[in-house]
């Protein structure tokens, strides 16, 4: 016989013997649940942890012990998870949990995103690199190739322009302004 047609051959007695296994897997599952609906779905569940684990199981071992095990060990994971969960059969205790809505949070991210961008590039990465990164001063100037002072100033400025920006009311459509109002604002500048 050649190697690939004994693989095949053990593969079928393997799986023979997985399926002759069912009958006393069942038994055991209703024993230790009590409900033949979950019991079924115990031995299915084993099953297909043990199909899939197949390479771990030594030949010539007990196959029902090892399946009884995987059994057991899935009965009692589960348990352990449900009894930290609390039973709400009519979803009653559900409905009464009311979570914040998250809209609010991810309009405020993008708020602050789009603040951040008006930022001038200097001072938007100044910032980073000391608020975000947690960088010291010293790092972030030696990282820009300016002066811990210069530094220190761009983070200032950007906290406080970041601050101005985040506290205005979102502005309407820009306005047009008329010839008048034009030639006033380019003669105070």
């Amino acid at each position: 016989m050649k190697a690939s047609e004994e693989a095949h051959s053990a593969g079928q007695g393997l799986k023979a013997d997985l399926i002759s296994a069912i009958p006393s897997l069942r038994a055991f599952a209703v024993s230790i649940c009590g409900n033949s609906d979950r019991a079924d779905d115990l031995v299915q569940e084993t099953l297909v942890k043990a199909w899939g684990s197949l390479a771990t199981f030594s030949e010539g071992t007990n196959l029902t012990a090892w399946l009884f095990t995987i059994l057991r060990n899935i009965y009692y994971s589960e348990f352990r998870k449900r009894r930290r969960e609390a039973p709400d059969p009519d979803g009653l205790i559900a409905g009464r949990l009311v979570a914040p809505e998250s809209q609010h949070a991810h309009m405020d991210f993008l708020d602050f995103r789009d603040a951040m961008q008006k930022l001038p590039l200097d001072q938007r990465e100044a910032l980073i690199l000391v608020g975000a990164s947690g960088m010291s001063y010293e790092e972030a100037a030696q990282i820009c190739g300016c002066a811990p002072g210069t530094m220190k100033s761009r983070v200032n400025r950007a906290r406080n322009r970041l601050s101005d920006l985040m506290s205005a009311p979102p502005s309407a459509e820009p306005r047009e302004w008329s010839s008048a109002e034009q030639l006033s604002a380019a003669t105070r500048d």
